[in-house]
Parts: structure tokens; C-alpha cells; sequence
């Protein structure tokens, strides 16, 4: 079978909703550097709201199989545990298929840029990450609200 983007010429298009959720497990040296804004680098947590927003947008680049949508609306939100940032995805569009993939592309690329910018606490002598690890991205749900035609 060939690989195949799927026919959505059909379909109307109506409001869609997802929100997804990732975790990235840090040292809790490097969270109170997040906490305190000395990360050498720069605001994490600044720089991870607008990678997902930017990551969002971007999936069908990402993504060959996914279509381009209008996305209306990405919101990003963090929240900071003893060794872990916690970051969340809401995307919104009026489209024709589903926006959990960007919404699952958002929490990712947010994530990675978190990581991107502590590396440097998380290394050990060997250069090696034994205690960085994103885990834990799901959707956490998805809305398709049907109006009436």
C-alpha cells in the first residue's frame, strides 16, 4: 500500500480542540536555576512557550502526512515539580481534521528547547544525560464540536 495523506476534501470544517501534555525530568539543581531565571542561556520557560507555539505550527512540515491547518489559537502552560517541568498544549482551529498532532508537535518542541537550553547542568563527567528525559506526552483530550449545517 502506498503512503497516502488522507482525502478530508469532504469533510466541513468545524471547531477542534486538543490538548497534550509532556513531562522533561531534570536535576532539581537545574529546576532552581529555571526557578531563579540563571539559566545562562535565557528564560526556559519563555523560550519553550514560544517553540510551542512555533512547533504547532509548523507540524505538517514535521509531519508529511498531516495537513496544513489554520491554527486560531496555541496556549502553553508549565508548571514546575522538585525534578521535572511539566508542559501543556491547547490548540484550536476550525478545520476539516483533528489538531492533536500539533498539539502533541507543541508539547515536544517546547520540551526540546527546555532541554537545548540546561544541557549544559545536565551533563555529567562523560558528557552523557543520565538523569534528563522527556516522558509522558500524551493527549490529554480532543474536542470536534459539530455545528449545526
Amino acid at each position: 500500500m502506498a503512503i497516502r495523506q488522507v482525502d478530508i476534501s469532504g469533510k466541513r470544517p468545524v471547531r477542534r480542540e486538543a490538548v497534550a501534555v509532556g513531562r522533561i525530568r531534570l536535576r532539581p539543581t537545574t529546576i532552581k536555576l529555571i526557578r531563579d531565571g540563571a539559566v545562562e542561556k535565557g528564560d526556559a520557560l519563555q523560550l519553550a512557550r514560544v517553540a510551542g507555539v512555533l512547533g504547532a505550527k509548523m507540524t505538517p512540515q514535521i509531519l508529511p502526512l498531516c495537513h496544513s491547518l489554520r491554527i486560531e489559537s496555541v496556549e502553553i502552560d508549565e508548571n514546575l515539580g522538585e525534578d521535572y517541568v511539566e508542559v501543556r498544549s491547547r490548540v484550536v482551529a476550525t478545520e476539516k481534521t483533528g489538531v492533536e498532532m500539533e498539539a502533541l508537535t507543541s508539547v515536544c518542541t517546547a520540551l526540546l528547547n527546555i532541554w537545548d537550553v540546561v544541557k549544559q547542568y545536565e551533563k555529567d563527567e562523560n558528557g552523557q544525560y543520565p538523569e534528563a528525559e522527556i516522558y509522558g506526552v500524551r493527549v490529554l483530550y480532543k474536542v470536534k464540536e459539530d455545528a449545526a449545517p
